[in-house]
Parts: C-alpha cells; sequence; structure tokens
C-alpha cells in the first residue's frame, strides 16, 4: 500500500462502504486511500474522469496541476466542468466539483504549466502521478521527472476513436531484479512535430476520454490500495470502433537512455 493507515470517521465509514466490504480493499485499503496524496496533470478530457473517481475513493489530497481555461468545447467531454465553469481556471472549477461530491477530499490547487524548472518539486510532494496531458512533450518531462523522483505513474493517452494507458514504476525492479520499463522503452522517442493532430483538429470521441480515465482511476486505487495485476510492463489500448481492448507487453530496454546500461539523462535540462 501507498501511505500509511488514516482513521476513518463514522461519516466516512457509511460512504465508503461498498469499498470497505470488498474483501481486496476492506477498511485498511480505505484508511490507505484516505492518507494518500496523488498529483493529477491535467484537468481534460483524460483528468476529469480521473479526479472525479479518485474524489468519490476517497482520496485524502488531490493536486491538480493545469493552467487552463474552461471553454465551450471542453464540455463534450471534460464532465467536471459546467457551463457556469466557462472562463474560470480548469483546477478551481474542478477544485469546485470535488468539493460538492466529497467535502473529506483535500484540494491542492496548481494552476500552472508543467516544466522543468518546477516537475520535480511538484511531485516529490505526492505519493503517485497520473498524467493526463494531451502532448508528447509534457508526457516525456512527466515519465523522466517520475523516474528521477522516484515516483510511479499512471500515464494515459488518447486519439479520436483509441486510448492506451500504462503504468510506470521505473525506478524499481522485477521479481526477478531487473529494472522496470521506463516510457523511454515503450516510445523511444516521440513523434515528428505535427505528425499527429491535436485533439482540436482530429476530434475525439466524447465517451472515450470517460472510459480511459476512469480504468486510470481504477488503476491508481488498485496502485493505492496494492492488489491484483497491474499495468507496469504492459500499455492497455482501447479501440472505440471496434469496442476492443487490447494488452501490449514491453519490458525494460537497456539503451534507454534514462535508466539503461550507458544512461544520458540525469536531469530535465534536456527538455528546456
Amino acid at each position: 500500500m501507498i501511505g500509511s493507515k488514516a482513521v476513518l470517521s463514522r461519516e466516512e465509514l457509511e460512504r465508503y462502504a461498498r469499498h470497505i466490504v470488498l474483501r481486496d480493499v476492506g477498511g485498511p485499503g480505505q484508511a490507505a486511500l484516505k492518507k494518500a496524496r496523488v498529483l493529477v496533470i491535467g484537468a481534460g478530457g483524460l483528468g476529469a474522469p480521473v479526479l472525479y473517481y479518485l474524489a468519490a475513493a476517497g482520496v485524502g489530497t488531490i493536486g491538480i496541476v493545469d493552467d487552463d481555461l474552461v471553454s465551450l468545447s471542453n464540455l463534450q467531454r471534460q464532465v467536471v466542468h459546467s457551463t457556469a465553469d466557462i472562463g474560470d481556471f480548469k483546477v478551481e472549477s474542478a477544485a469546485a466539483a470535488i468539493g460538492r461530491l466529497n467535502p473529506h477530499v483535500a484540494v491542492e490547487r496548481h494552476p500552472t504549466r508543467i516544466a522543468p524548472g518546477n516537475a520535480l518539486e511538484l511531485i516529490a510532494r505526492y505519493d503517485l502521478v497520473i498524467d493526463g496531458c494531451d502532448n508528447f512533450a509534457t508526457r516525456y518531462l512527466v515519465s523522466d521527472a517520475c523516474y528521477l523522483a522516484r515516483k510511479p505513474l499512471i500515464t494515459g493517452a488518447l486519439g479520436p476513436f483509441d486510448a492506451a494507458i500504462t503504468t510506470l514504476r521505473a525506478h524499481e525492479r522485477t521479481a526477478q531484479g531487473e529494472p522496470n520499463p521506463t516510457y523511454r522503452c515503450l516510445f523511444p522517442e516521440p513523434p515528428p512535430p505535427g505528425s499527429i493532430p491535436a485533439c482540436s483538429e482530429a476530434g475525439v470521441l466524447g465517451a472515450l476520454p470517460g472510459i480511459a480515465g476512469s480504468m486510470m482511476a481504477l488503476e491508481a486505487i488498485r496502485e493505492i490500495v496494492g492488489f491484483g495485476e497491474g499495468l507496469v510492463g504492459r500499455l492497455l489500448m482501447i479501440d472505440a470502433r471496434a469496442m476492443r481492448f487490447e494488452t501490449l507487453s514491453y519490458a525494460w530496454d537497456p539503451h534507454n537512455p534514462l535508466s539503461g546500461e550507458r544512461p544520458t539523462i540525469f536531469d530535465l535540462s534536456a527538455h528546456t
């Protein structure tokens, strides 16, 4: 389990009763959720359901990193925001929604863009990081920072009709003693600039981020409580056209520049 135990109030025992009766969660698991500190990067399509379900599950402290404002075009998929929130910072809108859902959750607002200069400081304050950003540059930055900070990371990506999710514990080793893979083991190089259109150009099926984000929240709960088989070394792919789920296994690449046999990345200076 991530973190240590926390005491649950009588009201929390009732609120989380359906978790507590689960053999794999129980009182200790729910207490671990209350004690956990989770950083969510991006309060958009993926971040919205992540935030809702982490709050509903009773994660004690949720940090939100996003410097964007709510716009009308967001509302087709970013369900943590509403029409009345248009023009507000997403961190404020999301925090208000979490407060209405579960007053036992503390929200830490970070109305900024994660960058090489603040990534390690932000990440160091949390037990687990969830990346729902919408671009490859940030994805590589966050995954490198989590490795350097020795923090677990759940990362997801969206296409118009597809999504992918994986969990990274690259600072740890397998039971056989081999290093866990990094994001760079899975995707050694980002795609060329402009080769993948942005959401505003390609579009995205509105319910798809809800499915993928909910699964990211599920993976986070599993990581915090400590049960089942997670997505370390496995990429879960969702095809919304065919309603198909597939899993691709991947492993540590000894040639990767972050944790390989001859690493060349020791800080975040390459991202500046």
